[in-house]
């Protein structure tokens, strides 16, 4: 439409021509922001967080009854610890008196002890020399009782802390349990002070996990949101198969460094953030990521031919690097190129075609496949020349899971002292947790064996 006609003075064949135009625009903006309120109800429902969608109003249909199995199973009994005897003393006939007999049946119960807390106060005697007169005092052994000068044992300390970390309660709901299960009443302070007490005993393990962190050959790394005194920050992982660290800072570039310090010269498998990318050493990025978005923008645009065809041929070719299985590191260093290249070819028609809803992601993908000075080779296809990388970042957001419930239960930390506190037990913690031990025996190990 011209934007000097003057409507006063137009003719009548120039003012229909601009009200049809007019229309016509009018029609592909309605039908823009009708597709635009389709998206925004789909992806951002107002309904109340973890409420279900309404039932069909079908009825269930009844389930049908199990087959029988050709052999029935009973469940394992486990070995008593106390064993009690029932018998008849007399014949409830005659009177007469009964004795031996044979095992009719048997049944198991499982029950808990209640075992109050045990309070022990340890006296250390002076005693003369009856020869020199010299005063003789013991030295106090607290090793495997005590860890430091406090009253709290090391079975105490390690059962608040697995509550608190593992179990992921409240202090309160610890106060309470502790009263109402073993009769001993500890203010909400002595609590916190136990958990403060255990992250300050775990600092020469916390400094072991870090170390072996940066002498693993692959590191999985993410970070998702960790509130202090209402302030909102971030919670890094760095973890490997056997090893968990936790910290949280900002979210910019310099926590990698600080946590890989320069002598980390592994594999980081990580999204596509872009804190990670100043990282020189070679990089593996989240496939699980890239597909997924992938997959979101074929759910935007599901009448996208073009779109549908591409997002096609990089699954397949994803698929087909994850089938890999070469018997050499040659032949795996070959396929990764060869990968890279047909996933160059894949992004190279959209890459500037500003009217491809896949141009973003071709963008993405070109500037994480090309060649790095470091390395030679680009970060999408690493685990296909690695065999012990995996192509996606799912390790480290399931190290994450255990913070984000507690997360959700406390809302974050309040000050800078609890927020260290927990991000020592939750490394720690997860750090035994990944290697299959009892994190209680474990805590009574640490509290227990001395401390450089």
């Amino acid at each position: 439409m011209e934007r000097n006609v003057d409507l006063r003075t137009a003719s009548r064949d120039v003012l229909i021509d601009i009200i049809t135009r007019l229309q016509a625009a009018n029609a592909l903006l309605e039908q823009r922001i009708a597709q635009l309120e389709g998206q925004a109800k789909s992806q951002n429902s107002r309904r109340m967080p973890g409420l279900k969608p309404k039932a069909d109003g079908k009825p269930a249909q009844p389930k049908k009854p199990r087959r029988a199995r050709r052999q029935g199973f009973a469940r394992t009994r486990m070995t008593p610890t106390h064993r009690v005897e029932h018998a008849v003393e007399q014949c409830p006939g005659c009177g007469t008196q009964l004795s031996g007999g044979w095992t009719q049946r048997t049944r198991e119960v499982i029950d808990l002890p209640q075992v109050p807390a045990e309070v022990t106060e340890h006296v250390y005697l002076a005693r003369a020399c009856p020869i020199c007169q010299r005063r003789c005092i013991p030295k106090a052994q607290s090793k495997g009782v005590a860890a430091g000068k406090q009253r709290l044992g090391v079975n105490l300390l390690s059962l608040i802390a697995a509550l608190r970390e593992e179990a992921r309660l409240p202090v309160r709901t610890i106060q309470w349990y502790l009263e109402t299960v073993h009769g001993l009443h500890l203010s909400l302070g002595a609590i916190v002070g136990a958990t403060r007490k255990v992250a300050g005993q775990a600092q020469r393990e916390l400094a072991g996990i870090l170390e072996r962190i940066r002498g693993s050959p692959v590191v999985h790394a993410d970070e998702t949101g960790w509130r202090q005194d209402g302030v909102n920050g971030y919670v890094w992982t760095f973890s490997t198969p056997t090893e968990r660290y936790f910290l949280r800072r900002g979210r910019d570039k310099a926590v990698v460094d600080e946590v890989l310090g320069e002598e980390f010269a592994g594999v980081l498998v990580s999204d596509f953030y872009a804190a990670y990318h100043h990282y020189a050493g070679p990089k593996q990025r989240c496939w699980a990521h890239l597909l997924r978005d992938i997959h979101d923008l074929r759910v935007l645009h599901p009448k996208d031919r073009r779109l549908v065809r591409w997002a096609r041929a990089v699954n397949r070719l994803y698929r087909l690097a994850a089938d890999f299985t070469g018997p050499s590191a040659k032949q795996g260093r070959t396929a990764r190129l060869a990968l890279e290249k047909r996933l160059l070819a894949l992004r190279q028609p959209y890459l500037d075609d500003p009217s491809a809803a896949q141009s973003k992601l071709c963008r993405r993908i070109s500037n994480h496949i090309k060649s790095l000075p470091r390395t030679g080779y680009g970060e999408l296809f690493v685990f296909v020349a690695e065999p012990e990388v995996p192509p996606d970042n799912n390790a480290a957001e399931r190290n994450l899971r255990h913070l984000v419930v507690s997360r959700k239960i406390s809302g974050g930390t309040r000050s800078h002292q609890g927020t260290d506190t927990k991000m020592t037990l939750a490394s720690i913690f997860g750090t035994w947790r990944a290697q299959g031990l009892n994190p209680l025996s474990a805590c009574r190990q640490l509290l227990s064996s001395p401390q450089l």
